[in-house]
């Protein structure tokens, strides 16, 4: 069964064409290391919350949209391996430098895929 690695980002409202720019630009590379889907959502409802949401969860600011995305990967080997590639090829590092949002407040996580309808 397919792996998911899943993401969650705050984007300044006014980068949405650069972040929209980024993620068509780095898709191929993706694909090349094993990705056979890649998702990617700009936040239209994500309301806040009393204790935790979206928001607080990647300190984002009044101007800042919360964006999810998320990797779909033929299996968990298949994703350790091209993760392995990825955090090695020079692309990669290019393409992680020119991110129109703070990489350091992303949370991402793998996910096993227990339930697909």
């Amino acid at each position: 069964m397919s792996y998911i690695d899943g993401f969650v980002a705050a984007v300044p409202a006014s980068r949405k064409q650069d972040y929209i720019d980024h993620v068509h630009s780095i898709q191929s590379l993706f694909g090349e290391i094993g990705v056979t889907r890649m998702v990617e959502c700009w936040g239209d409802d994500v309301p806040e919350g009393q204790v935790t949401d979206f928001r607080k969860a990647v300190k984002a600011e009044a101007d800042e949209v919360v964006v999810m995305s998320w990797l779909e990967w033929p299996s968990k080997e298949v994703r350790d391996a091209g993760m392995e590639k990825m955090h090695t090829d020079p692309k990669f590092e290019e393409a992680m430098q020119s991110m129109p949002f703070d990489g350091k407040r992303v949370i991402f996580g793998g996910f096993e895929v227990v339930f697909d309808k």
